[in-house]
């Protein structure tokens, strides 16, 4: 489902200075034309106040449909139009290039990012993940090391972006499932049990990201 007028778009600035691309935004969706969308001036969630954008800046964008769905999506802004009021003119998304995520069915897909994990204070190694979700993830690791189903795990996950940017994501997470390979390695599978919202949506913004590309 495309966007639609008078719903809230909520928005990041793709940026390499730390603190925008931190910063959420939203904006009322005032039309939608064929290959554009216009949009009010967006605020700065936090503080209400009128956030000013330019054109080419690239961002990464979502609304909610019923059920809470959010419907990610990248775009730029491709200029500004005045009406009623000043308007924002971003590039319409395909339709196929909208990620629909689930409150309980996170977006999966394959990544190679390295994380650290920490069982206690003996076991502590570093590994590569084999796949990345906004509910868990799985991991290869040596089979040496000595972990188990149910163990509990403090990690931190090196999260690499389109702009160049790379971060860290933290959460502690339950082992619920090993399994040997037949290298040296063991696929260990994580459930993220403690992780906050800015966490999580660092990890879905890579998700997504990543499927654009995998589609390319």
């Amino acid at each position: 489902m495309l966007p639609k007028v008078n719903q809230i778009l909520y928005m990041q600035v793709n940026s390499i200075d730390e603190e925008e691309a931190k910063e959420e935004l939203k904006a009322r969706i005032a039309d939608v034309l064929d290959e554009h969308v216009l949009i009010e001036l967006p605020l700065r969630v936090k503080t209400g106040k009128v956030k000013r954008l330019y054109a080419g800046d690239e961002l990464s964008a979502y609304y909610i449909t019923e059920g809470g769905v959010k419907n990610y999506f990248i775009t730029s802004v491709l200029g500004f139009r005045e009406d009623v009021l000043k308007l924002v003119v971003l590039k319409k998304p395909e339709l196929e290039s909208i990620t629909k995520v689930q409150r309980r069915n996170f977006l999966r897909v394959p990544a190679e990012l390295e994380i650290a994990v920490k069982v206690s204070e003996i076991v502590q190694f570093m590994g590569y993940t084999d796949d990345v979700g906004g509910g868990g993830i799985s991991f290869l690791c040596e089979k040496n090391i000595p972990i188990q189903v149910k163990n509990e795990a403090s990690c931190w996950l090196l999260v690499p972006f389109k702009n160049g940017k790379v971060e860290h994501a933290n959460f502690k997470a339950e082992l619920v499932r090993v399994k040997q390979t037949e290298t040296e390695q063991q696929l260990v599978m994580l459930r993220f049990i403690d992780i906050s919202d800015r966490e999580r949506q660092k990890i879905i913004k890579y998700c997504f990201e990543r499927q654009l590309e995998l589609r390319k």
